[in-house]
Formats: C-alpha cells, structure tokens, sequence
C-alpha cells in the first residue's frame, strides 16, 4: 500500500509500505553503510531512530540470528530505496520484510532517499513520522516534533540490562557499563581471555569496585551523553582507581566525567566506512560509527586529556587519552573480529593496560 515518511519540517517523501505496520515515529536519520543492514536493525544505539539506508538494495542476503547485534530490532522504521525480491544466502533463517513485520517495525520502500538524505544533510537530523494517511498533516508534523524532543533525555534506561551477568571465565576481570551494548563487543572481550561481568547503565561507583575489577570498559549506546549524569558521576569516581576504556556514547561520557563538554553534530556520523586519522603515526582507519553527539575540543585541554584520533570528515574527536590516568576512548566501535575490523587492537591495548 501506498506509505509516506513525514519530516517535522512538513517536507513529505512517499514510498510504499510492504509490511502490516502502518505508522511509527522517531528520529530520522541516514546511514552510509553498504552492508551489515542486520546489524544495524538490531544495534541498541539506533533505539529510537527510523533509519534511511543510502545504499539503494537492502536484504540480499536475509536475516539470521547470528548476526544479530541485540536480542531483538532496535530501529523504530526503515527507510529503503529498494528491497530484496529474492534474497539468497545459505544461513539465511528468514528475510529481511518478514523479520520486520514479526519485529512490528514498518519498511517503507521506493523512497528518493537520495533526496531525503540530502535534506537531513541540508537541514539537520529531526523528528518523522511513517504513516499510510496525509488527511491531517497539522496532527503528523506536531507527532513528529514530538517524537524528536521524547528522544532528548535518558533512553539508555531503555537498552540497559537490568541484571548483572558474567560472560567468559579469563583471568582478567573487566566490568562492562551497558549503555546500550552489542553483542560483538562482549564476544571480543571475553576472546581476549577476560572475564566479563556486564552490569545495568545505573550500577554506581562503590558497586562496581565491589566486584573487584582490573578494569572498567563503557559502551558504546543511543542518545545524548548530557542526560545520563548518573554515569558521567560514577565513572568521575572510578578514574584513577581502574583502567578505563571507552567507545561511542561511552568515550563522550569519559570526557565529561573530566570536565570537559560535548555538542549536538547537524546529521551525525553512522555508517561503516568512516576515515578516522590516527595523530601519532598517521595512519587512517576505516570504522563502524552511529552517534549524534561528538566531544568539544576546546573544553579538552584544561581538563587533562589529549586528542589521539581525529575524523577526516568533519575534523571531529575521535579518540582521547588521559596524561595522568590510565583511560582512554574511542568514538567508533572497535569490534576485533578477523576481517571485519582494523582497529580490534585498541581492545588489545585496553587488555595489556588491565
């Protein structure tokens, strides 16, 4: 049936809806991936989001539960020039339209997402609403306004675990804050040879060191760090007394633990092809990346911290490190999987540093 992605600007881009979930709203973004669609359907850092694949065909090789990033979608809609007809691929357990209808989360497809990339590039990320009815246009771009303001707290209380659970039985003991965590970064960790004791974004301080940990490692999670100053206190307080490594919401929440300040990017960084320049030997990574806030530079220097890595898109802080205590951070994910990363051996410094 015919469907429509309202933007809070009133700009309308129709498609068609090839799913029974009719209306859905969130904060409309874009990703420039070419791959890894399961992956980012399923990451807890796009909780909120409706999500615009740039790339024109999504699905070709369906869906199946290894690859998942979570334990379930994450996304609130997906916006696609194209899907699959036919997708082929031997692990396939289900394709991608049938995953999202059982997911209740509505695919609206033939989409110019050409053009509604370059509107959110034009005029910044903001609220939308996908519906199968225009009759009242004043109720949809207020929804989705709306929409765009309910995702400005805390929702990282919304992708947290709620139990503490152990993961991996190494020598190592590191205690993961789960921000809104992907599946990839507990299997990394616990491959190096750590144990991994996981607990919920609201665990204090005294909490954590009671379980006795060479190590304290933030993850990567949705939403703006400014809300979650319950953790930006915690990790205030375990800085010194642990190493400490932190990637994506994670690294903006190490800064601010120190003092220093983060902003609102116009469009964000997400997709999986990302240029980030190493500033010690000048080598460039290609990295995984989805955040909407990035760290201010300026607010770094007085507060004890260095710049180590720096995008080659827009000049923004990739990477920091602390000159007195031992932490540092990253604003991408680092997930050490042969051939899918190159940048798996900052989990191998943070494992050395324990």
């Amino acid at each position: 049936m015919k469907g429509y992605l309202v933007l809070e600007n009133g700009r309308v881009f129709p498609g068609r809806l090839l799913n029974d979930c009719r209306m859905a709203g969130g904060e409309v973004v874009f990703s420039t991936a070419m791959i890894s669609y399961q992956d980012i359907i399923t990451d807890p850092s796009y909780y909120g989001q409706i999500v615009v694949m740039t790339y024109p065909l999504v699905g070709n090789v369906g869906f199946n539960e290894k690859s998942f990033a979570s334990r379930s979608a994450m996304v609130k809609g997906l916006i696609l020039r194209e899907a699959t007809d036919f997708p082929s691929h031997y692990e396939m357990e289900t394709d991608l339209i049938t995953f999202l209808n059982k997911s209740e989360i509505p695919v609206l497809t033939e989409v110019d997402t050409r053009a509604l990339t370059r509107e959110l590039r034009n005029n910044g990320t903001m609220g939308g609403i996908i519906t199968d009815n225009l009759s009242s246009m004043d109720r949809l771009i207020q929804k989705s306004k709306k929409e765009a303001r309910d995702l400005s707290g805390d929702v990282v209380r919304f992708v947290t675990r709620k139990n503490i659970m152990s993961f991996g039985q190494g020598e190592k003991r590191i205690v993961m804050i789960d921000l809104g965590t992907k599946r990839g970064v507990v299997d990394s960790l616990t491959g190096r040879g750590c144990q991994l004791i996981v607990v919920p974004a609201s665990t204090t301080a005294s909490e954590i060191m009671e379980l006795k940990p060479d190590g304290v490692f933030l993850s990567d999670g949705p939403g703006d760090p400014q809300a979650l100053k319950y953790v930006v206190d915690a990790c205030r307080t375990l800085l010194g007394k642990v190493p400490i490594f932190a990637i994506g919401l994670g690294h903006q929440i190490l800064a601010l633990s120190m003092g220093a300040k983060t902003s609102r990017l116009r469009y964000g960084h997400r997709g999986t092809n990302h240029p980030v320049k190493d500033l010690k030997n000048g080598r460039v990574y290609i990295t995984t990346q989805n955040h909407g806030f990035a760290i201010d530079e300026e607010s770094l220097a007085d507060n004890g911290w260095e710049v180590t890595l720096r995008s080659l898109n827009d000049d923004s802080v990739e990477g920091i490190r602390h000159l007195e205590y031992p932490a540092f951070s990253v604003q991408f994910d680092p997930e050490g999987f042969s051939g899918y990363s190159e940048t798996g051996f900052f989990l191998d410094d943070f494992v050395k540093m324990l």
